[in-house]
């Protein structure tokens, strides 16, 4: 048996936000980031139509990218302070994330973070509030999943969180919201959504349901993300319904070693972090190159190349994808990241346990082949100096 979870509803379109009028409470919290959305109007537009509705409304700003344990506590602190029966969370992947994480700490104050790290463990939620998610980023599709993810400073960690109990109750996906983002983001959003698309065709948990969502997604990415990149905002708008479908693929599919990658290497270096979108878009290439080796898997990646119109073949997907990367002007490789920025004496110090904690990573068990962690060694080498991937 298998499941399929997505939103119990989920408003899509130009004016998506008014939907806020329709919900059914007293009090919404409103978890949010940097400012972006203060400064385009729409945290006021949310405000406003959160009282329509009859609610009284509180903020919660300031989440940072990468949202932090200690964001997530304060958050949840505030939310047992001001006992809301919303909460609302809008901005990119890292606000609606930590709101995620805030939930479960304000329904159960007694709980660890170590405990909500083991998959799919976390506890009943919905007993105090209900959630709604408003992405404003094109990629990270956690307005319809059940992940988040969360970072630990102190020890230089991203935890993905995995349970259907944190998927959002509403999603509006308002393409207003996207048509904000600068020209790096669209691109890195992007190519997160592609990997998303990608890994979740060729999961091991992959089934009818979230096969078709995948491939359109892929094939609407392919189409959109660059002239998205380039300005046109009705690529945009179309880029911010693919993102969406590709989240409800892969949110029941899982995932593979893209992300446990990117998950791992994100923030373990001191030299900065590399961005989540553009590590996918770096190293999903490699992988490709690596899970073909199992049968299965090639015969998968040849059907989206074959969907896309490409040679049936995988060495034409990889190209593909190489081509996204250079036309969004993304890097090859960790090496040559934001000008190189991650020391190669660090990389290679931390190797061998970025290597581990990646293969224990959530995301590793539905990849199409098995990896230890002296092949993921390896591979992380090869994304570090853009070698060839061949064994």
């Amino acid at each position: 048996m298998a499941r399929f979870t997505i939103p119990r509803d989920l408003y899509h379109g130009k004016g998506a936000l008014d939907a806020l009028k329709t919900l059914k409470g007293k009090k919404a919290i409103v978890v949010t980031g940097g400012g972006s959305m203060k400064r385009f109007g729409f945290l006021d537009k949310v405000e406003a139509n959160l009282k329509e509705a009859g609610m009284e409304v509180q903020l919660f700003e300031g989440v940072e990218p990468d949202p932090s344990v200690e964001t997530v506590m304060r958050g949840a602190a505030a939310m047992a302070e001001f006992q809301p029966d919303w909460i609302v969370a809008i901005g990119g992947g890292s606000p609606i994330d930590a709101a995620k994480a805030m939930w479960a700490f304000y329904e159960y104050p007694e709980t660890t973070f170590e405990d909500l790290c083991v998959p799919f463990n976390f506890p009943t939620l919905r007993t105090k509030a209900q959630f709604c998610a408003i992405p404003s980023t094109s990629g990270t599709a956690t307005e319809v999943t059940a992940f988040s993810v969360i970072t630990d400073y102190q020890k230089g960690i991203k935890y993905p969180l995995a349970d259907f109990n944190i998927t959002p109750d509403v999603a509006i996906v308002d393409p207003d919201l996207a048509e904000t983002m600068p020209k790096k983001l669209t691109a890195h959003t992007g190519m997160d959504a592609m990997t998303h698309a990608i890994e979740a065709y060729v999961s091991t948990l992959h089934c009818d349901y979230t096969d078709a969502l995948a491939l359109h997604a892929i094939k609407m990415i392919s189409n959109d993300l660059v002239d998205s990149y380039n300005g046109d905002m009705e690529a945009r708008d179309r880029m911010h319904n693919a993102q969406c479908l590709a989240g409800m693929a892969f949110s029941n599919a899982l995932l593979g070693i893209v992300h446990s990658m990117a998950h791992k290497t994100g923030a373990a270096y001191s030299g900065g972090h590399i961005v989540h979108g553009c590590a996918n878009a770096m190293y999903l290439p490699k992988v490709i190159k690596f899970n073909a080796v199992e049968p299965a898997a090639a015969k998968r990646y040849e059907e989206i190349a074959a969907f896309l119109g490409l040679e049936p073949t995988v060495d034409a997907l990889i190209a593909h994808i190489k081509g996204l990367n250079e036309k969004l002007d993304i890097p090859t490789c960790i090496k040559d990241y934001e000008g190189g920025i991650i020391d190669e004496k660090e990389f290679m110090d931390k190797l061998d346990k970025v290597a581990e904690l990646a293969v224990g990573d959530a995301c590793t068990g539905s990849n199409p082949r098995k990896i230890d962690p002296a092949q993921m060694a390896k591979l992380l080498k090869c994304c570090y100096y853009d070698e060839e991937v061949d064994f």
